[in-house]
């Protein structure tokens, strides 16, 4: 089953996927954890480091696979029925899709560093719309349980830039399409869940 979480930052989304994994672990589940965020600075650097640490320390045995920007192919190779996946998230993996082929401001320690990371992919030209379209065939084939966490970033003011107001409103999109063929969709405010689609 697809289940798409959002929330804002602090939502306690995460949370609620994690707590839904830990109750399907009790039940035999493998899980799985998808993480999308890339290092590109210090302070990312840090917030990577100390997600890995919690994860070490869960009660839960987790696997830990890093797809900053492979995620289909990294969710068609790890879904079974047997398995729980959060990807965590949609919108830094939208967010890494779209600097790939952006200038990344006058740092060249970022551009290094997103440079290594289209290396290793092979990636040219702008295939956000290929990405997109191919984890919306590949979702509904999936087998076992699927937590997509996601921010929900169109509830503030039109931002400043281009490529702003573009990852809005293709976040926006993304999670219009996802919800549609999601079984469930949980919308996290104040680590509340308020349901907005399924069971």
């Amino acid at each position: 089953m697809i289940h798409l979480i959002l929330g804002g930052a602090r939502s306690g989304k995460t949370r609620y996927a994690t707590d839904a994994a830990a109750a399907l672990s009790a039940q035999g589940y493998e899980c799985i954890y998808m993480a999308t965020a890339q290092a590109l600075d210090k302070e990312m650097e840090s917030r990577i480091t100390r997600h890995r640490q919690d994860r070490s320390e869960d009660t839960l045995r987790w696997i830990t696979v890093e797809t900053p920007l492979l995620l289909v192919e990294s969710l068609a190779q790890y879904a079974r029925k047997d398995r729980v996946i959060i990807v965590d998230c949609l919108t830094l993996w939208l967010t890494n899709q779209l600097l790939a082929h952006e200038p990344l401001a006058d740092s060249e320690h970022l551009q290094d560093r997103m440079k290594e990371s289209q290396s290793c992919v092979g990636l040219d030209g702008n295939n956000w719309p290929e990405a997109k379209a191919a984890l919306l065939e590949l979702l509904p084939t999936l087998e076992g349980e699927i937590y997509l966490v996601s921010n929900e970033v169109g509830c503030g003011i039109v931002p400043l830039g281009e490529l702003n107001r573009r990852f809005v409103d293709e976040a926006g999109w993304l999670h219009q399409e996802i919800a549609r063929l999601a079984d469930s969709v949980v919308l996290v405010t104040a680590g509340l869940p308020m349901r907005l689609k399924g069971a």
